[in-house]
């Protein structure tokens, strides 16, 4: 029961407070990356499984030793928790580039998206933003969510942190670029293998809550097209169970890129991206309410 008390504080501050607007620690630690990058960053996967270590350990081995002080241990569980997920923020976002699209301001709408995908949004037309927007909320539903409550459930606050400095890691490090593709290895391999089995029960959560045989036959059909092993899984089942059409070509630096189409059914629209944030809210809470369930029965 401690386990789900921690996991429903830490949810309700999330959406209490929201993101921490300043000195937010995964801002500093963005900040300690970027320096062991600039320093060890020879273009060998050696120097970057160093770089993963010195980033990721000594923070989780605080967050451990933070989870077993007397008395204040469950406070700081609950702080770390809070930290990690950040679902409240991705509904911000997702809802300001909707807004943004439902007043007809294409400008300040690719504007707002930008701050969620890493591709060139200055072209983008209504549709693509919307698709862009609403890709970002199904992925990072797992990512800036579902990850972490899955890996403080198995390890406690220590696995929360882990994820969410290797996932932090990877959206710096892991790139297929000239400059990336060795160093950030480690730091993408890493991230893959722990989001594994979390995308696969976001998936999951999306089919039990949207169109579930669409979700499910999308998953199962298009989940593999991707090159990354968890991103493909979680917005195929996403967009199927919202009945929509996901991916197609986008720029990234100035290049083009064909991506693989997923889910079915029409194109995104600005509704479609508050559509999707609510299925992340209601896996959330049913993820919760799986969690009361399993204490109270154990």
């Amino acid at each position: 029961m401690t386990v789900a008390l921690i996991c429903g504080c830490a949810v309700l501050l999330d959406l209490w407070l929201g993101e921490p607007r300043r000195y937010h620690p995964l801002a500093g630690f963005g900040r300690l990356a970027n320096w062991l990058e600039a320093r060890l960053n020879r273009r060998r996967r050696a120097l970057g499984v160093l770089a993963l270590a010195l980033a990721v350990l000594p923070l989780v081995l605080l967050a451990a030793a933070l989870a077993r002080l007397p008395q204040v241990g469950v406070v700081a569980e609950v702080l770390l928790l809070y930290l990690a997920i950040g679902a409240t923020s991705l509904a911000q976002h997702g809802r300001a580039v909707a807004a943004a699209l439902a007043g007809g301001d294409l400008a300040l709408a690719r504007q707002r998206v930008g701050w969620m995908v890493s591709r060139d949004t200055a072209v983008l037309d209504e549709e693509g933003v919307a698709r862009a927007a609403t890709e970002s909320v199904l992925e990072n539903g797992n990512d800036a969510v579902f990850g972490a409550l899955f890996w403080f459930l198995l390890l406690g606050a220590p696995g929360a942190v882990l994820y969410r400095l290797v996932n932090t890691l990877d959206a710096m490090w892991g790139y297929r670029s000239e400059r990336f593709e060795s160093f950030g290895w480690a730091a993408a391999r890493l991230d893959d293998l722990l989001n594994w089995p979390a995308a696969r029960l976001t998936a999951l959560s999306y089919a039990l809550l949207g169109d579930g045989r669409r979700a499910l036959r999308c998953w199962r059909r298009q989940g593999r097209r991707t090159a990354s092993p968890n991103a493909g899984v979680v917005m195929a089942a996403g967009a199927g169970a919202l009945g929509l059409q996901l991916g197609g070509p986008a720029v990234y630096h100035g290049v083009v890129e064909t991506r693989p189409l997923l889910g079915e059914g029409q194109a995104p629209a600005a509704s479609d991206i508050v559509r999707a944030i609510r299925l992340v809210q209601r896996s959330l809470w049913l993820w919760l309410g799986v969690i009361v369930l399993a204490a109270l029965l154990v």
